[in-house]
């Protein structure tokens, strides 16, 4: 059995997480699990981060949703299936 995972990297987390999160939110029945990974914390917080997704449904979808994530400015996502 596959499994697809798409792998996000964003470069401008404080510009773009807003609408990064309302296209994660608009393809939220795809999510089986989501990791957010980012480095530092509080007053060091970085501007890079990482979100790992295991993702479930046809591949068109999950296609157009890695395609609508890759039109965002400083994110850089890749779906992968092993």
């Amino acid at each position: 059995m596959e499994k697809q995972f798409l792998i996000i990297v964003i470069d401008k987390r404080k510009k773009e997480a807003v609408k990064m999160q309302q296209i994660l939110t608009e393809w939220g029945c795809l999510v089986k699990t989501r990791l957010g990974i980012h480095e530092g914390v509080l007053d060091d917080c970085t501007e890079t981060g990482t979100i790992f997704l295991e993702l479930v449904g046809e591949l068109e979808k999950l296609t157009e949703l890695n395609r609508k994530l890759n039109l965002l400015a400083g994110v850089n996502a890749k779906l992968v299936t092993v």
